[in-house]
């Protein structure tokens, strides 16, 4: 796509806004980004059934799951450079009531989901709960509380950024962003210890039960929206280091505070649930 409209200064845009030609300001990569989910699914559905039926070989599951997350990740990728990065490059205006609507849209169809999720969840949690279903040891630990504290400061921290910049504090505002980029990292290792732990030395995996599906659905599905998360911060951190940010031009980092925000409160209602929740009307039974 390399024509005089998707070139500024020698840098090639990945996404225009108008694409396809013709669109004018509509994007279609959130669509582009559906379609990848929707192929996601399709492989763990056709790997989940057709294990155990040979109706269809596993591998064709294997490819679609795989190939669902290569489009699901260019899809993301053009969304987010045409949302907090092309204007940089072209050195246009920014659209801010647009890019705030569509945080907020994103935001609300991201709670549906969550919603969706939770609904499975408490599906499966109704009635008399077999404690040999939860790992070794149960899910409450030091790590666990470790990597809440985690996700809460980076909260914090980002917050405190923004109020640095209101203040046009350039440096503190690059040191708050940079310092909730490496909190958001650590809680990413935390949970990735944690997930270690109940693979490798409890046995627990996503087919170890209902309760194994629910929680590595949920979790696993809250650990990609951090790592989106970081992503976005990523980008506001080279943007900040440009100097593309002050008191008066704060848009995209108003909209990934946002984002931001809703994730770490997301996980304290995800602690309480499932992994406090967990806890209670637990019976042990040798089956």
């Amino acid at each position: 796509m390399a024509t005089e409209d998707t070139e500024e200064g020698g840098h090639l845009l990945p996404a225009v806004r108008d694409w396809p030609r013709g669109y004018g300001e509509a994007s279609w990569w959130p669509f582009f980004t559906a379609m990848g989910l929707v192929v996601i699914y399709l492989g763990a559905t056709v790997y989940l059934v057709g294990k155990p039926t040979d109706a269809l070989s596993p591998s064709v599951g294997i490819g679609l799951f795989g190939l669902g997350w290569v489009l699901t990740g260019v899809g993301l990728f053009g969304w987010i450079y045409q949302a907090f990065v092309v204007d940089f490059w072209e050195r246009r205006p920014h659209g801010s009531q647009s890019l705030q609507i569509g945080m907020l849209t994103f935001l609300a169809t991201d709670l549906a989901t969550f919603g969706a999720l939770f609904a499975y969840y408490f599906f499966v949690r109704v009635g008399a709960w077999n404690a040999n279903l939860l790992p070794q040891g149960g899910l409450l630990s030091g790590l666990l509380v470790l990597n809440t504290v985690v996700l809460v400061l980076s909260s914090f921290s980002l917050r405190w950024a923004e109020g640095q910049l209101d203040r046009n504090r350039h440096a503190r505002f690059v040191s708050g962003v940079v310092l909730t980029f490496l909190l958001g990292a650590a809680f990413l290792a935390g949970q990735s210890i944690e997930y270690y732990n109940y693979v490798v030395r409890d046995g627990f995996t996503l087919t170890s039960g209902v309760f194994a599906s629910g929680f590595f659905g949920l979790t696993g599905f809250h650990g990609l929206h951090v790592a989106f998360g970081l992503l976005l911060l990523c980008i506001l951190a080279v943007r900040a280091v440009r100097g593309q940010y002050d008191a008066d031009r704060h848009v995209s980092v108003t909209t990934v505070s946002w984002y931001w925000h809703f994730v770490s409160a997301g996980w304290l209602f995800f602690v309480a649930v499932v992994y406090i929740g967990s806890t209670i009307g637990t019976a042990y039974s040798p089956f």
